[in-house]
């Protein structure tokens, strides 16, 4: 580690060491309800630490003065959201943010390989032409997601980052280095940079399904999906969450009955997204009365559909109905509300078989964390892009005779953003690599790059639409969809309240 970065690097270990002391304290029992301010922001406090930490062991690595500059900022930055901003404080960096914004130059391949490097220029490449030319149209008018952009996205083997190549992916057999999730974060931040739903979102759902398939599927079974979703020949939605059970997935009541060799589907599921266009739905539903452990996952085969609601019906008489939800933001794909009635489904549908009977919540919540790693990506994507774009208007209006650049508030302003996209990216790749490793390692991190970066792109966004004043606030210019578009990030793939409490602090409080 740099010299300079190495006191108050250890200054801000200290500090979160005390923080978790004392919050131990007031938990004893590690019962986040008996205190959930406490636990709320020992959980902010560990995220936007090792965002810093994770900052500074990439500007060791790369050696680089800019990255250098960024860690000694960012773990300012940290130490400041958990000891609290002081007025003095926010003039003393404001050299070091300006500095920084007047060096700024593009860090997001510091320290990648020269494979990854042209694999995020492939994809930049593709959102430049496919993507960003109609994500405003999309967008405004709520349109379906381009046809010729799923199939470019499907040439390009979007779609099977996490397959392996036995199964028409391309994931080498075996591998287990750093490169594996990063690949997929890469090629996430790119299309999300283009365009959040016509884009990056494109990715989740595939990644979700896969990691569940490859882990407890039959050999049959991953002979039969895997190959499909490699392509892209059949997309893939999920249908998780319930109007009363949002992250109390344990506790969802829609249910799937044993008739015969097969399933009968009853009740509702919400927030669904892509469930009309895709194929194959990744569901997780009730088998037995058992809390989470009475949950299975199944996969659910149905026609593609356009449009903003659709009724699939069966010859039995079962049906699936699908309408769309009305968002400000993420449009593109529709986030659908969903009725199963009578649906049937084949024995052969539930994922693992037998084996897997009652113990589908396992599979989704580690399904669930590439899927908040994932968000981390997306997340970093939008940022890019509202700081590329903030940059760029900063730097082209005249106001009081100059370039609103040149005076020192939107300078540390756009300082403070370079600072939060290089953090929540840093983070993520450091979840990315110890997802990678398996056998459990990476969860916690996952769902703490999820955390941050998810608020960062708030803030990001925010300012980026502050920096464009009015023109910002007009649909014409697109930091106005980066800023509707990330303001979903903290509430889809665990609710940021409910994913530092009850999954990062509780994990913190547990691990003593």
């Amino acid at each position: 580690m740099a010299a300079a970065l190495d006191l108050p690097l250890q200054a801000l270990r200290d500090t979160v060491a005390d923080l978790r002391a004392h919050v131990q304290q007031l938990l004893p029992d590690g019962d986040v309800d008996a205190n959930q301010v406490a636990a709320n922001e020992l959980a902010w406090a560990v995220a936007c630490s090792d965002a810093a930490v994770a900052t500074a062991e990439w500007a060791d690595a790369t050696g680089d003065a800019l990255a250098s500059d960024v860690a000694e900022a960012a773990i300012a930055e940290a130490a400041s959201a958990i000891t609290g901003r002081s007025a003095i404080g926010a003039i003393e960096q404001t050299p070091l943010l300006e500095r920084i914004a007047g060096a700024y130059r593009p860090l997001m391949d510091l320290g990648l390989s020269e494979e990854q490097r042209l694999l995020r220029e492939t994809f930049r490449d593709f959102a430049e032409r496919e993507i960003r030319p109609r994500a405003a149209e999309v967008h405004r008018l709520n349109l379906d997601i381009p046809e010729d952009l799923l199939r470019g996205l499907a040439e390009l083997g979007t779609f099977g980052l996490s397959i392996p190549e036995a199964y028409g992916g391309s994931k080498s057999e075996g591998q287990g280095s750093k490169d594996d999730f990063e690949t997929m974060l890469i090629v996430t931040e790119e299309l999300s940079r283009g365009s959040l739903a016509a884009g990056g979102s494109l990715v989740t759902r595939p990644e979700i399904l896969v990691v569940a398939l490859v882990r407890g599927a039959t050999e049959e079974q991953k002979r039969r999906w895997l190959p499909v979703i490699a392509s892209g020949e059949k997309l893939v939605s999920v249908a998780a969450t319930e109007p009363d059970h949002g992250s109390d997935i344990a506790g969802i009541t829609c249910r799937a009955e044993r008739v015969g060799d097969g399933w009968l589907v009853n009740g509702a599921k919400l927030w669904s997204t892509f469930a009309g266009r895709a194929e194959i739905m990744m569901l997780l539903a009730r088998t037995a009365d058992a809390g989470h452990r009475g949950l299975s996952l199944f996969v659910v085969e149905k026609p593609a559909f356009s449009g903003h609601q659709f009724t699939f019906r069966q010859p039995g008489g079962g049906w699936l109905e699908g309408r769309a939800i009305p968002t400000i933001g993420y449009r593109g794909m529709h986030t659908f509300e969903l009725s199963f009635d009578n649906f049937h489904l084949p024995g052969d549908a539930l994922v693992g078989s037998e084996e897997w009977l009652n113990r589908g919540f396992y599979l989704q919540m580690e399904s669930f964390a590439m899927g908040r790693l994932q968000t981390a990506g997306r997340a970093v994507g939008v940022m890019q892009a509202a700081l590329e774009d903030a940059l760029a208007y900063a730097s082209q209006r005249i106001v009081f005779g100059k370039p609103i650049a040149r005076f020192g508030l939107p300078r540390t302003m756009l300082g403070r953003m370079i600072v939060q996209v290089a953090t929540a990216r840093r983070l993520s790749y450091r979840a990315a690599r110890l997802l990678a490793e398996g056998q459990g390692a990476g969860q916690i991190e996952a769902s703490l790059a999820k955390l941050y970066a998810s608020r960062m792109a708030e803030q990001v966004t925010r300012n980026a639409m502050q920096i464009h004043g009015g023109m910002g606030y007009a649909e014409e210019t697109n930091v106005s969809r980066y800023f509707v578009d990330a303001r979903v990030l903290s509430i889809f793939e665990g609710a940021e309240e409910v994913l530092a409490l009850r999954v990062i602090a509780k994990s913190l409080l547990a691990s003593g």
